[in-house]
């Protein structure tokens, strides 16, 4: 078997193994402690841990640093906890996200010791939990310069297409205010559900904004994701509360978009009414004017797409950082009861990589 071959078994195989340790949010520390062992093999290497965080640098004076960077963290499993090895796919949980994202990294950091730029590998706990967990925020906090780069390429399952940017993404609750009475005396009161209905109307007809950034096309989303409101069968309800998700291009700020629902809702509110915003996370530009990542594209002809829903490309867009998704496995079965990757996938992103890295532009 030749070096090229062997190296790609190896990662098939590695890819397995990640997959077959439990990594549940909260619950990495095993995962945390094989890829440890891992990188221990690579002097070349320095490697911090932080928590059930790892980063793994080289400083070799290059110039130029690329970061790639992956959660180690999954979803509780949901009838997919049993894995299932096939001759050319791997079947379980955290199987597309993204321990094959993971264990190309960790393949990369062991197998390279002298790239054409330098290489900061972060592996990171709790992506797949609330933001506040998230284990970039533990590094940044604990050493900000350990994610310093000039790009940053997170493994996410995207079948071997660029993900540029990301949209972002903000919650906002509307409550809407009535005046109880028994159902049999309406008249006596207001029914503040039945308020709804112009609002829900005019959340359902509105025209969102789909920009074109960078060449990519972004599709801008108004949705009611949650309806709240009555006391009892007998009661004419006195309050009632929608919860709305607005998806935000990358074109604009989260301040403008936050001033256009507010505008757009203005006129079914009333002095007790209230619209606030509960949570909200940036959009990222695509940054696809990185000369790597423009090389890289084009040396292996790969697709280019916005990124729609929210990743952590956007922690990095905000500290100056362009960053985009690249990673094996499909995301439309992450999560699901059929997760799976496939090899082809690992080693089309593996080999990507791996010429970037050692040829550099």
């Amino acid at each position: 078997m030749s070096k090229s071959k062997s190296e790609l078994s190896d990662l098939f195989d590695l890819t397995h193994q990640l997959v077959c340790i439990p990594s549940v949010s909260f619950e990495e520390q095993e995962i945390s402690n094989f890829v440890a062992s891992k990188l221990a093999e690579a002097p070349w290497l320095h490697v911090s841990r932080i928590g059930d965080n790892i980063v793994a640098k080289t400083n070799l004076d290059k110039g130029m640093r690329v970061l790639l960077g992956g959660h180690t963290d999954t979803v509780p499993a949901q009838g997919n906890d049993k894995i299932r090895l096939e001759e050319d796919s791997i079947w379980g949980i955290g199987s597309a996200d993204m321990k094959g994202g993971i264990a190309i990294m960790l393949s990369l950091a062991t197998n390279i010791p002298d790239s054409a730029v330098d290489i900061t590998y972060v592996f990171y706990a709790r992506e797949e939990v609330a933001h506040k967990h998230n284990g970039l925020l533990e590094i940044e906090a604990a050493n900000s310069e350990l994610l310093n780069a000039d790009l940053a390429i997170l493994g996410e399952p995207t079948s071997g297409n660029i993900e540029a940017g990301c949209q972002g993404t903000m919650r906002f609750t509307l409550e809407l205010k009535g005046e109880r009475a028994h159902t049999a005396r309406p008249w006596m009161g207001r029914n503040a559900i039945h308020r709804l209905h112009h609002v829900l109307s005019v959340i359902e007809n509105h025209e969102c904004r789909n920009p074109i950034v960078e060449g990519c096309q972004y599709r801008e989303a108004l949705q009611v994701v949650k309806v709240e409101g009555g006391i009892a069968g007998n009661v004419v309800p006195d309050s009632s509360t929608l919860t709305i998700n607005h998806r935000v291009a990358p074109d604009r700020n989260l301040a403008t978009a936050e001033k256009e629902i507010r505008d757009l809702l203005a006129p079914f509110m009333e002095d007790e009414d209230q619209l606030l915003l509960v949570d909200s996370a940036p959009p990222a530009r695509p940054g696809l004017d990185n000369p790597m990542l423009a090389s890289m594209i084009e040396k292996h002809q790969l697709d280019v797409e916005a990124k729609l829903g929210w990743t952590d490309v956007a922690f990095f867009d905000q500290r100056g950082i362009p960053a985009v998704n690249f990673g094996p496995g499909d995301a439309t079965l992450a999560h699901s009861s059929n997760e799976q990757i496939e090899r082809s996938s690992i080693d089309q992103c593996y080999l990507a990589l791996k010429q970037m890295i050692t040829e550099g532009v």
